[in-house]
């Protein structure tokens, strides 16, 4: 599984109405911007570290031959794998002598009878084989485990509910060994001191009495004896180990917090908070202890601090040269927590919006200019001449709403007819009120409002009932809604009311191609050009239809075809441009965008996609990052609101490793969300850039050796 995509921002959700100028070639023109990427299965994993290493996006390998045992990232010295060995003590009690008076006072066979016993318990703790720090175990077995072994050590004196153990209960007799015991002090002797902590100094004058040799040695005993324990699920006696460890040595050491940590993090229930702190610790001494890393962001994450978890999950994955399938998941998983979390909240208190001028556009033209609210370039038509004492406002209100339609000023024209139906149309002109309605939930729809838009849509109809724009417009609706079989059945009515109305079958046609029926879309295509032979959207569709089917040659053929019958127009040159794009006709696509943006260039509104096309073709064909950056710029500059423009600006930035650019080109990306998807995707590149910056401010000695691992890959 591929570490952190930030998953490529998908396209806008086109109503299946839409002509589908880039969905129809190379997947989607909205997503455009990542074909580069998803079809070299390349991700933008690390693409802050682009700038430095200078090798393009991270291949990363899936394979499970790929994966490697792991040891350490930045040392390798010899505490590197205390985590997954244990150190043999050099003696059963810990290789110290401690008390030489108390010894010389036992008699000789109590002595002997001593030490048996205490040695054949610690050679179960530190001479068993080694068990390393990896097991995460099942919480009732745990409880089980915990509540039997409470109840025996509670008898004994033993506190199992904190870090070390209670100091009362270590006090040794010191009654004469051959001096009767009384009944309480019996058991109270025997367990005076545990055998996970025999040989071991209780104070700080005792242990300051040691050599260093003997700290040393001592402290990779309790730390052998703590691994054996948590091997057992018995942590608390394991964290007295390690804290006593810690207390033992004369350098603090990085395994001791982490196996500790360890040891918080499978305690039932888990001490979250304490495995933050321990883990602190350990990254204090040693920040690339990957194995810290990985258990804080686990802690971070069930605290509920998912962008710290993302961080460190960040951190994980990277280190371990992206062979870790497990924090990979992690990572996708946490990125999508705070995307989904962050979008519902975004949602909910924002103001609807309309999406891009060029968005917006495309949809109007895909209806024919027949019905006045369909299309920008249809001519307005004559309103009903009002008495001379009318009070009526609302027709002259939705005279103003076309004009500013036409003009391309969407904003003020969907405000515009929304107050003309407040303020009453006509009540004898059915077909200005149906046309206002259609108007109004056309304008609904691209705000995401599906269930406003199909009211008035079939408001719409009540008045005029074979108004097929309407109808195929719910179809729009339900298919937005996710009810394809509700869309079609809206087709099969407008084709009883009018089976020569070529909008019906194109606009099926597309249904069709956003479901991969190829072959039926193309019978629809035909069957519209049939009736409407001058509509441009039904030829181009019918040839990027065979494109999809692999019927390349015909394809070609056919668009060939279309430049010649529709010479002047900007869209046949744009598709056409992709379709050699995809081909990597670079040169031949550059001419063709070219021809494009100077058609545009003339028009009211215009469209900045042949722009952005081209600013991927120099980006694929010559790596012209400059050239490409700017040409987004312009198309930004003519449209600011142009998502496809802002996304791919996005990922140009990260291809230079421009990582604070990239997510300002993020963040604008999430306000011009139009789609709860949409807006995921821009919140989880955002993050996810996030988590890479702090990777190199944290780390940027990895830098280096993140460009040694891409070449290699």
């Amino acid at each position: 599984m591929p570490p952190i995509p930030p998953p490529p921002p998908p396209p806008v959700t086109l109503p299946s109405s839409h002509p589908a100028p880039s969905a129809s070639t190379t997947d989607s023109l909205l997503v455009k911007s990542q074909k580069f990427i998803e079809e070299h299965k390349l991700l933008v994993l690390g693409a802050a570290i682009l700038a430095v290493s200078g090798t393009g996006y991270y291949l990363y390998s899936t394979s499970p031959s790929a994966r490697k045992p792991r040891a350490r990232i930045e040392k390798d010295s010899e505490s590197d794998e205390d985590d997954e060995r244990d150190v043999t003590a050099s003696t059963a009690t810990g290789g110290v002598k401690l008390d030489k008076k108390k010894k010389k006072k036992s008699s000789k066979a109590k002595s002997k009878k001593k030490s048996t016993t205490t040695g054949s318990s610690l050679e179960k703790l530190a001479g068993a084989e080694d068990s390393p720090l990896l097991q995460e175990r099942d919480a009732e077995e745990v409880q089980r485990i915990l509540e039997k072994k409470r109840a025996k050590e509670q008898e004994a004196g033993v506190n199992t509910q904190g870090n070390e153990l209670d100091a009362a209960n270590l006090k040794e007799s010191t009654a004469s060994d051959a001096a009767p015991p009384t009944t309480t002090a019996t058991p109270v002797a025997a367990a005076a001191v545990p055998a996970y902590l025999e040989g071991v100094p209780r104070t700080k004058q005792e242990i300051l009495k040691l050599s260093s040799q003997e700290r040393k040695t001592l402290a990779t005993t309790l730390k052998t004896r703590g691994n054996k324990l948590y091997g057992g699920k018995k942590y608390t006696e394991a964290i007295a180990c390690y804290t006593k460890a810690l207390e033992v040595a004369e350098k603090e050491e990085a395994v001791f917090y982490s196996n500790r940590a360890a040891c918080y993090q499978n305690m039932t229930p888990p001490a979250y908070d304490q495995v933050v702190k321990d883990c602190d610790a350990a990254l204090r001494l040693d920040s690339g202890y990957v194995k810290a890393l990985n258990r804080r962001a686990t802690a971070f994450e069930a605290l509920g601090r998912d962008e710290e978890a993302l961080r460190d999950f960040t951190a994980t994955t990277i280190m371990e040269k992206f062979q870790n399938d497990a924090a990979a998941a992690s990572v996708e998983r946490v990125l999508k927590k705070i995307a989904t979390k962050k979008a519902e909240e975004m949602l909910s208190t924002r103001e609807p919006r309309l999406p891009s001028k060029t968005f917006v556009s495309a949809y109007l033209g895909a209806f024919r200019p027949r019905m006045l609210s369909s299309s920008p370039a249809r001519p307005k038509p004559e309103f009903p001449t009002l008495p001379a004492d009318s009070t009526n406002t609302g027709n002259n209100t939705f005279s103003l709403a076309l004009d500013a339609q036409l003009a391309g000023d969407y904003v003020r024209a969907f405000m515009l007819v929304n107050e003309a139906l407040e303020q009453g149309i006509s009540p004898d002109w059915k077909q200005g009120q149906a046309e206002a309605l259609n108007m109004r939930g056309t304008y609904k729809f691209l705000l995401g409002d599906s269930a406003g838009a199909r009211e008035d849509f079939e408001k719409s109809l009540d008045l005029v009932p074979d108004y097929v724009q309407s109808l195929v417009k719910v179809a729009s609706v339900h298919m937005e809604m996710g009810d394809a079989a509700g869309a079609f059945g809206d087709f099969e009515a407008a084709i009883r009311h009018n089976p020569n109305d070529p909008d019906i079958y194109y606009h099926r046609g597309q249904l069709y191609f956003v479901t991969n029926a190829f072959d039926k879309a193309i019978e629809d295509y035909e069957r519209s050009t049939y009736l409407d032979e001058d509509f441009i959207f039904s030829h181009v569709q019918h040839a990027v239809a065979q494109y999809k089917m692999g019927q390349t040659r015909e394809s070609m053929a056919a668009f060939r075809d279309i430049l010649r019958k529709f010479r002047g127009k900007s869209e046949p040159l744009n598709y056409y441009g992709e379709l050699l794009l995809d081909q990597q006709r670079f040169e031949d696509a550059i001419r063709n965008f070219d021809e494009a943006i100077e058609i545009e260039k003339k028009k009211t509104p215009t469209n900045v996609l042949p722009l952005v096309n081209k600013a991927l073709a120099v980006f694929q064909w010559k790596q012209d990052m400059a050239t490409a950056e700017a040409l987004c710029k312009e198309a930004l500059e003519i449209d600011e609101e142009c998502d496809v423009a802002v996304a791919t600006a996005a990922q140009l930035s990260l291809q230079q490793g421009k990582i604070p650019e990239a997510i300002k080109w993020f963040e604008q990306s999430a306000k011009l969300a139009r789609t709860e998807q949409e807006l995921t995707a821009a919140i989880t590149y955002e993050h996810a850039s996030k988590a890479q910056m702090a990777f190199l401010q944290n780390y940027p000695q990895m830098a280096e050796r993140l460009g040694q691992l891409a070449a290699q890959m």
